[in-house]
């Protein structure tokens, strides 16, 4: 098996030559996107669904950071703040409706644990995948291989090793589910502070 097929089946692998130049283009396009002038908005989302393999009105505040751009999938309305990193050595796949905070990092790639191993410089790559409208805090790091599900709110500054169920609040380093998301919680805006009237006929006016 060559080393970019050894990579797609989510095995040890080398970066070799021919998977350098698969990172070269992606750093091209990187490029263009990290110095494009910020008030572009179009041009960004163009820049942004070049970049990426899969997406439907995405859009990245720049600076911005992975391997390839086309190992990663993305549904409609993606919202990525600033500094985000996804090593999507692995495929990162990700639902419609999804917001990341600053600062987030989204890690397919891992490397053996024993330095024996490590030091061959065979690594390995861990497919995640986060559901629809998902929102991600600020510094929020995914571990290779997790699964996040839908309607999910992960806290800010959390580290998440392990796969987060449907309609879940979860934060902590490990992250861990906090208390599940109800009806309860549609109008809360801040803790217990809820949305404002006008706002909120707003909200329901909406299909």
């Amino acid at each position: 098996m060559t080393n970019k097929e050894r990579r797609d089946a989510q095995m040890a692998y080398i970066t070799d030559k021919e998977l350098l130049e698969e990172q070269k283009i992606c750093r091209i396009k990187l490029q263009k996107l990290n110095f494009a002038d910020r008030s572009d908005f179009d041009g960004i989302r163009k820049m942004v669904k070049d970049l990426l393999g899969k997406s439907e009105n995405a859009f990245i505040n720049p600076p911005f950071y992975c391997d390839y751009g086309k190992n990663i999938e993305v549904g409609k309305h993606l919202f990525v703040n600033y500094n985000c990193t996804i090593l999507d050595v692995a495929k990162v796949i990700i639902g419609d409706n999804c917001l990341m905070a600053p600062n987030v990092s989204i890690y397919t790639a891992g490397h053996p644990i024993h330095p024996f191993s490590r030091n061959s410089l065979y690594e390995y790559g861990k497919e995640i995948t986060i559901g629809d409208n998902v929102w991600l805090g600020g510094n929020t790091v995914i571990c290779p291989g997790v699964h996040i599900g839908d309607n999910v709110v992960i806290g800010a500054g959390s580290v998440v090793t392990k796969d987060i169920p449907d309609w879940s609040f979860a934060a902590g380093n490990p992250c861990r589910v906090i208390r599940k998301i109800t009806d309860a919680d549609k109008r809360k805006l801040f803790h217990d502070e809820e949305i404002d009237q006008e706002a909120w006929e707003n909200i329901n006016q909406k299909p």
